[in-house]
């Protein structure tokens, strides 16, 4: 386990002084020692409320309590320990979108006392084959949409049990079986399954009843705050994709740091959130998922938030009291004729994470709404939030905010000295809420930490009041609608080609997207087309992944011992009025 190191003086942390006067600076004593404790205490004290309420994009929804909740998952933890045989920490792959099964699989699992593996559904093959094995997964549970990429995933694992999930699990019979019947007849959208496979009501089933179900307590109770929680995927401050370790106590700190700095604004048992971002992404995992749920709230659970119009029931039947997403999410309901129209009346916060959010768009935002648009910052090692800005009317526009309770951000120069305010230099941090390390990694563990603190790859400023302000990326990630894109893995695909000599990947300004992919191609004579190219890409990365343009060039700039100069061939590009294809 990596060390945070001791906390930095006083004197160094000027954000103290802006926290509202009902934020404490420090978290405590944490309430739980795991999260299926928190899981059981929200479900106890909310048992009749509604915790998630899915909707669709012609208005059908369905919807599960908090005790319903309780009940699936620990059915569904049984049917993993007792049925599947799976044993203490063994991986459990989820590859679904916002669905209702997607909470009771990920409290099933937790209770189980296994790991949870987040995976996008949109992930190809190869993906899918890289996660699945440097994980170990040994069960996957997977929307029946997509299930038709196992057979050639599945012989490179070590999986041996495959659940698959319908979209419309726990919706009323006639809705669920409209929706089922337009899936095979209108849209055509599910694939035959040619692998040996459970259903999910199955299996749910088989965990219900099973003989020897106890005290599914029992499976949690081995379980400490350093245990691992879940394997979140993402490629760190390199481009090989690997699993950041978080701990129960990195999620459970999260989600109270947080609720502390939104202290006064959440009201328990009160509150509607929308959940539009995937709740495989550790951002909407933590703040909407645990932390909603820990306080009572209902979860609106949008299965795709493109186009925006999707969300245009869900805005229309609930009373949507909170909104989380990234920058593009808001811009694109700002061009909405039907939510600039009607605003929501009852919203109380809005908060963006996942990528830059534009000053202007923010300002829009609450013109539009009368409510703060704040933005924050965090990764995937840190669960995912280092810092927030403060909701009580002293956020700053263009910055992410200051550090949440109990946590410690810095900056420091290439030799790791901690720098003054106004100059920018790495952003590094400390706190509860940092990863383990990352999944079998020693090396590019050791290498992510400096002196206790952990380097986030990010370029930063710090103020005198305190808040901090993004000023580059020290690493070339690609930001892409708030999903991360590493060059290496594409300039790997596109490299693989015949006649590709070298290839540079960068990311390029999009209205859309914030940012996407551009490959510049060194080619040989017999080189293949930007479109074969591009076709390629597709073959074998996610959609968001693929380049949107492909720019021949017959040199790419270099560093004296050949490293391909991102940040040069970015800045070329700015200036350039080349297209690509």
């Amino acid at each position: 386990m990596a060390s945070h190191g001791e906390r930095v003086s006083m004197t160094e942390r000027p954000w103290l002084a802006k926290y509202p006067a009902n934020v404490a600076p420090e978290l405590g004593v944490i309430p739980f020692d795991h999260l299926p404790a928190l899981i059981r205490q929200a479900s106890a004290d909310y048992a009749d409320t509604i915790a998630f309420t899915q909707v669709m994009p012609n208005g059908m929804n369905g919807s599960l309590t908090y005790k319903k909740i309780d009940q699936l998952s620990d059915d569904f933890a049984v049917y993993l320990r007792e049925v599947v045989g799976l044993a203490p920490g063994d991986r459990v792959a989820v590859q679904m979108p916002n669905c209702l099964a997607y909470p009771i699989v990920a409290f099933g699992i937790m209770k189980a006392g296994l790991v949870l593996v987040n995976t996008n559904p949109l992930y190809t093959a190869t993906e899918m084959t890289h996660q699945f094995s440097d994980s170990g997964a040994k069960a996957l549970v997977i929307i029946d949409m997509f299930a038709d990429r196992l057979p050639e995933v599945l012989p490179h694992t070590d999986i041996h049990t495959v659940v698959t999930v319908k979209i419309a699990e726990y919706f009323p019979g006639a809705v669920a079986g409209v929706i089922r019947m337009v899936q095979k007849v209108w849209s055509r959208s599910l694939p035959k399954i040619t692998v040996p496979h459970t259903r999910f009501q199955a299996a749910m089933k088989a965990g219900r009843t099973h003989a020897n179900r106890g005290d599914v307590a029992q499976y949690s109770e081995p379980l400490t705050g350093d245990s691992l929680a879940a394997l979140q995927y993402t490629g760190g401050t390199t481009g090989v994709s690997k699993g950041a370790m978080l701990s129960h106590r990195n999620l459970i700190s999260n989600t109270m740091q947080m609720l502390e700095m939104t202290e006064g604004f959440i009201r328990p048992g009160k509150e509607t959130v929308l959940t539009a971002l995937p709740l495989y992404h550790i951002f909407a995992f933590t703040v909407n998922l645990l932390s909603f749920f820990y306080v009572g709230g209902r979860n609106i659970l949008i299965p795709t938030p493109r186009p925006p119009s999707n969300l245009k029931r869900a805005f229309e039947n609930y009373k949507i009291t909170w909104v989380s997403g990234v920058n593009t999410l808001f811009g694109a309901l700002l061009k909405e004729r039907w939510f600039t129209d009607r605003p929501p009346k009852q919203m109380r916060g809005a908060v963006a994470g996942g990528m830059s959010l534009h000053d202007s768009i923010a300002i829009e935002w609450e013109k539009m709404t009368g409510v703060y648009l704040v933005e924050g910052y965090g990764l995937t090692e840190t669960a995912p939030v280092l810092t927030f800005n403060p909701l009580s009317g002293s956020a700053k526009i263009g910055t992410i905010g200051i550090p949440v309770p109990s946590t410690d951000v810095s900056v420091v120069d290439d030799d790791g000295k901690h720098l003054p305010v106004g100059e920018a230099g790495e952003l590094v941090a400390k706190g509860p809420q940092i990863m383990l390390g990352y999944w079998q990694k020693d090396k590019e563990t050791a290498d992510s930490f400096v002196d206790g603190w952990f380097k986030t790859g990010d370029v930063a400023e710090m103020d005198a009041d305190g808040f901090f302000t993004i000023v580059d990326r020290k690493k070339d990630v690609i930001v892409v609608s708030g999903f991360n894109v590493y060059p290496n893995e594409i300039e790997e695909r596109i490299a693989s080609l015949d006649g590709v000599v070298e290839v540079g990947v960068i990311g390029y300004p999009d209205d859309q997207a914030g940012e996407r992919p551009r490959a510049y191609v060194v080619a040989s004579h017999d080189a293949p087309s930007a479109e074969a190219i591009i076709e390629y890409c597709r073959e074998h990365l996610a959609r968001y992944k693929v380049p949107q343009s492909i720019v021949f060039v017959d040199e790419l700039p270099k560093s004296p011992i050949g490293k391909i100069l991102r940040r040069k061939l970015r800045d070329q590009a700015l200036t350039s009025s080349e297209k690509g294809v």
